[in-house]
C-alpha cells in the first residue's frame, strides 16, 4: 500500500556540526532521516561556512533522508504535506539588490562585534549580544567595510535557505528576535529609529518579513525543488512554514514553549531558554531576550563553548584502543563517580571567545591544585562541569531576577550517553532536568513539528498542539538536583570564577 505522503512533514536543520533532515508521519513520529556532517572554518578573520557547502550539505542530508525512506517504504520520496527549514541563529548573511552575497557568511561564533554590541545595548537600553545580526551590521559600519553601502537584504542561515527554496524573504519570529529586537510580532519601532539615527542607515528595508508559528510562508518552487533534490524526484508545490532558529526548534522538540518551562540544548555550544511570565527588571549583557516560535518572551543564556573540549579529550581515550562509543561511555560513567567538587581540579573549555566570561578568544585550559585529588573520575567530572559552568553564570542572573522554572528539558549531545549530563545539569542549575525519548530527535524533528502545525493542526495553540497531539504521555526521565551535588557544583564555580584571570592570561600570552 502506497504511503500517503501528504500526511507527512519534513524538517531540515543546519546545525553547527551536522545537517539533519527528518520525515515525520501523521502521529508526529520520525519515519525516516538523513544526516550530513560538516564543520565551520576560520577564514579571513571570521568563522564561516561557504554557501557552496550549505547546498552540498543540504542536498546530501536530503538525499540521505530519501534513501532511508526508500529502504523503509520501498517507494521514492516525492512530496510531503508540509516542510520547514531551521538553522543556527544569529550571524550575518547580507546581499545586494541583485541577490549577490556581499561578504562571506559570518556565524554566531564570531566575537569581533564587541564595540557594536556595546553601543547598541547602551542606545537601545536593551541587550544586543555580539552574535546578533544587528551587531554584525553595525560593526561592519564602524569598521568602514565597503560592502555596507550596497546592502539590500539581511538574513540568517535559515532565512537564506528558505528564501532560495521558496523565493520568500521571510523569517519566523523566534529567529528574527535574534537578529533585531522585537515587540510582540513586530520589529521594535523605537529601536529601529534609534538604529537609523545612530548609524545613518535605514535598516528596516533590509530585514525579513516576520511570520509566526502556524502561518504558511511560501511554497517550494520548481527552482527550489531542484536545488534541494537535483535528481528531480522530489516535486515542487509543498507549503513551507516560517523558517526558525535552532533555539526555537529546541523549545518545540522539548515541549518548552509555556511560561515556567525551559530547555537546555548542549552540543558544540550550549544555551538555555526560559519562557518568561513577566519582563526582566534590568538589562543584562549575559541574557538575550528573544521569543518562542509563537512570540512569547524568552530569556536566553547562550555560551559559545560546550562539548568540543570533551570531544577532544575523549579522542585521547580512543588512542588506547577503545572505540569512540566505548570511550564516551567510559567518560560519562566515570564522571558520575567523581567527587562533587571535582577534588580541586579546574578546566576552561573555551576553544573560541566567550562573551559571558568577557573573552574575545579562547584557550582550552586545565589546571589543578598541588594537593588536588587527580583521578580519572574527578577529571571527567571536571570537564563536564566546565561544559556547563558558563551557562551557570547566566542562569544565576535569572534566579536573582526572580525567574522560576518548574522543569528544564535537556537535549543535545551532552544527554545522549548515560544520564551523567542530565544529573550534572540538575546539580548545576538546581532545577529538575527531564530528558524525553522524542526530544533526542533534535531540532530537525522540532522543525518538522512546526511544519505539521502550520499544515493543518493550528486549531490549537502551539503549546496545546505539543501537549495534546505530540507528546501525550511521554513524560521522559527526570533527575532532581541533590543537595550534595548542588553544593559541589557551587564550590567548583567559586574556583572557576577565581581562576578566570589565568584563562585571560592564557589568551593574552599563548600565541
Amino acid at each position: 500500500m502506497a504511503v500517503d505522503l501528504k500526511k507527512y512533514a519534513i524538517g531540515i536543520e543546519l546545525g553547527s556540526t551536522r545537517i539533519k533532515a527528518v520525515l515525520i508521519d501523521e502521529r508526529f513520529k520520525p519515519a525516516a532521516s538523513g544526516i550530513y556532517n560538516w564543520e565551520n572554518r576560520f577564514e579571513g578573520g571570521f568563522w564561516t561556512y561557504s554557501l557552496d557547502d550549505v547546498w552540498k550539505g543540504t542536498q546530501a542530508a536530503f538525499a540521505s533522508l530519501s534513501d532511508d525512506f526508500v529502504v523503509k517504504f520501498g517507494e521514492p520520496l516525492t512530496t510531503a504535506g508540509a516542510m520547514g527549514v531551521s538553522a543556527m541563529m544569529h550571524g550575518y548573511l547580507v546581499f545586494d539588490k541583485n541577490d549577490g552575497l556581499l561578504a562571506p557568511f559570518r556565524t554566531w561564533r564570531n566575537t569581533n562585534t564587541g564595540a557594536a554590541a556595546e553601543k547598541l545595548t547602551k542606545a537601545f537600553e536593551f541587550n544586543v549580544p555580539q552574535r546578533w545580526s544587528a551587531a554584525h551590521l553595525y560593526q561592519a559600519i564602524l569598521d568602514g567595510e565597503s560592502h555596507v553601502k550596497d546592502a539590500a537584504f539581511l538574513t540568517t542561515l535559515a532565512g537564506y535557505v528558505h528564501w532560495k527554496l521558496t523565493g520568500e524573504k521571510v523569517l519566523g519570529v523566534g529567529d528574527v528576535s535574534g537578529m533585531f529586537p522585537v515587540d510582540g510580532l513586530e520589529y521594535n519601532s523605537r529601536m529601529l529609529e534609534t538604529f537609523n539615527n545612530l548609524t545613518g542607515m535605514d535598516i528596516t528595508p533590509l530585514l525579513p518579513a516576520i511570520k509566526t508559528a502556524g502561518e504558511e510562508a511560501g511554497v517550494l518552487t520548481e527552482e527550489g525543488a531542484k536545488l534541494l533534490d537535483p535528481t528531480g524526484v522530489f516535486q515542487p508545490g509543498i507549503p513551507l512554514c516560517p523558517p526558525e532558529g535552532d533555539a526555537g526548534t529546541g523549545m518545540v522538540a522539548t515541549n518548552s514553549v509555556k511560561p515556567r518551562t525551559g530547555n537546555v540544548s548542549a552540543g558544540t555550544s550550549v544555551f538555555a531558554m526560559a519562557v518568561l511570565e513577566k519582563p526582566l527588571i534590568s538589562v543584562h549583557e549575559e541574557i538575550d531576550l528573544v521569543t518562542t516560535p509563537d512570540g512569547k518572551p524568552v530569556a536566553m543564556v547562550h555560551c559559545n563553548n560546550c562539548t568540543s573540549d570533551i570531544d577532544a579529550w575523549v579522542g585521547l581515550f580512543t588512542e588506547t584502543g577503545l572505540d569512540k562509543g566505548a570511550a564516551y561511555e567510559l567518560f560519562f560513567r566515570r564522571a558520575l563517580e567523581g567527587e562533587p567538587d571535582c577534588g580541586g581540579l579546574l578546566s576552561y573549555n573555551y576553544l573560541s571567545g566567550e562573551p559571558i566570561a568577557g573573552l574575545t578568544e579562547g584557550r582550552p585550559l586545565f589546571a589543578r591544585m598541588p594537593n588536588a585529588r587527580f583521578s580519572l573520575a574527578n577529571f571527567c567530572r571536571c570537564l563536564l562541569y566546565s561544559a556547563l559552568a558558563t551557562l551557570k553564570i547566566g542562569m544565576d542572573i535569572l534566579t536573582r531576577e526572580g525567574v522560576t522554572l518548574e522543569r528544564i528539558c535537556g537535549h543535545g549531545g551532552l544527554y545522549k550517553t548515560t544520564d551523567a549530563g542530565q544529573k550534572i545539569t540538575a546539580a548545576a542549575l538546581n532545577v529538575p532536568v527531564t530528558v524525553t525519548e522524542l526530544a533526542g530527535e533534535g531540532g530537525a524533528w522540532g522543525m518538522a513539528l512546526l511544519a505539521a502545525f502550520a499544515g493543518g493542526n493550528n486549531d490549537l495553540t502551539l503549546a496545546d498542539f505539543l501537549d495534546k497531539r505530540v507528546f501525550g504521555g511521554d513524560t521522559g526521565s527526570t533527575s532532581a538536583p541533590d543537595e550534595r551535588g548542588a553544593a559541589g557544583f557551587s564550590a567548583y564555580m567559586e574556583r572557576f570564577a577565581a581562576g578566570l584571570e589565568a584563562e585571560r592570561a592564557a589568551v593574552k600570552h599563548m600565541r
